[in-house]
């Protein structure tokens, strides 16, 4: 009896080990399009949907409206999980970007770089207002039934004033509330810094709900907060130095959902497919 139940349970085991796979929510950053988005937006998503993929992430919505854009997705079977909407259009009007993102049938808005700019770096103060700020819009968020996230890009991982070892990333994830506030790991841009992209995710088991992929040229420098890096420091998936079993395993232990294939290569119509390969063929 009991051989005869372990044998029955077996397609159920083995249904629930596939349905974890994040091969399952694999998806594109249609901001790896960009260029072609200029051109035309319609055809840029011809394009992604060439790459058999179901989930994508959105970063505009090109010549069309949300309501357009939207339309477009759905007709080519496309499930938009979450958008990118910037810092300051948050500051501004925080019910246009929830109006957007409803009208995208988004389930995560994030916004993906700090407010910095020449005159203003990043700083700890700037890492308090930040903090506030999320826990605000997170809130109002919450209350229309989005979930709202942010995208550290490397300048957050600088130490604190504290000399603990404390990053302002740190500082950040303590003053938001988590069930207002999620974050998104661009495995690159942590990765940059000199940090462990898997431990990283370890250290936030909950806080974590999404991961951008791309990958990091072989003899690049690593340990730079800059925020930026030059297109050719970029390359395919599984081509760089980044040890992608390793971190995806760590995604997957804490229960990270949603994977997104960002890329910022100066070839994006041959390393997205090179990717895609890579990525789909992984033994973890």
């Amino acid at each position: 009896m009991k051989k005869l139940l372990r044998f029955a349970l077996l397609p159920l085991i083995a249904a629930a080990l596939h349905a974890a796979d994040f091969r399952d929510h694999l998806g594109l950053q249609l901001y790896s399009l960009r260029a072609q988005t200029k051109e035309s937006t319609t055809g840029a998503l011809d394009i992604a949907k060439s790459y058999g993929i179901k989930e994508v992430e959105v970063a505009g919505t090109g010549s069309l409206t949300p309501a357009l854009f939207a339309a477009e997705l759905k007709s080519r079977g496309f499930v938009p999980v979450s958008g990118h909407f910037g810092y300051a259009l948050f500051d501004k009007d925080i019910a246009a970007v929830i109006r957007d993102a409803k009208e995208l049938g988004l389930k995560f808005v994030v916004v993906p770089y700090p407010p910095v700019s020449k005159d203003k770096p990043f700083s700890e103060a700037m890492a308090h207002a930040m903090a506030a700020k999320f826990n605000e819009w997170g809130a109002a968020c919450k209350k229309e039934g989005l979930r709202f996230g942010y995208h550290p890009h490397g300048l957050e991982f600088r130490p604190t004033a504290a000399g603990n070892g404390e990053t302002m990333f740190d500082l950040l994830v303590r003053e938001t509330k988590a069930d207002l506030v999620t974050y998104q790991m661009d495995v690159y841009w942590v990765y940059i810094t000199g940090l462990d992209p898997a431990k990283l995710l370890a250290k936030y088991p909950d806080r974590w709900s999404m991961v951008h992929i791309k990958d990091m040229l072989k003899d690049f420098t690593r340990g730079v907060h800059t925020g930026g890096s030059p297109a050719t420091a970029k390359v395919a998936v599984g081509e760089g130095q980044i040890q992608w079993a390793e971190v995806l395993n760590a995604a997957h232990k804490i229960g990270v959902k949603h994977y997104f294939l960002e890329d910022e290569t100066v070839m994006p119509l041959k390393s997205i497919p090179d990717s895609f390969k890579y990525l789909r063929a992984l033994k973890l």
